[in-house]
């Protein structure tokens, strides 16, 4: 049986969509949010397992995490350079 928890499951979802879809870190989202650290991580831990996504573990840290992938890969493409439509590239 759960116990009552004092967030909402919408709090808790959006909490750890914030975590996957920001460049902050998970402390700084955490205290931002008036959440204890730990909690916002078991959340996080919670929602990979219910999804089947890998979790990174002490023994497993070649594998770089979703969040940190998701993160890393934002912030290549920000680097990206942009072409106009108006202005295709001529070879």
């Amino acid at each position: 049986m759960m116990r009552n928890s004092k967030y909402t499951k919408e709090f808790r979802d959006s909490s750890i969509q914030l975590v996957i879809n920001s460049d902050k870190s998970t402390a700084k989202i955490a205290a931002d949010l008036d959440v204890n650290e730990k909690t916002l991580y078991n959340w996080i831990r919670q929602y990979k397992q219910a999804n089947n996504i890998a979790i990174a573990t002490p023994g497993n840290t070649t594998k770089e995490s979703f969040e940190d992938e998701a993160k890393r890969l934002r912030k290549e493409n920000m680097s990206c350079p942009t072409v106009p439509i108006d202005n295709p590239i001529k070879k």
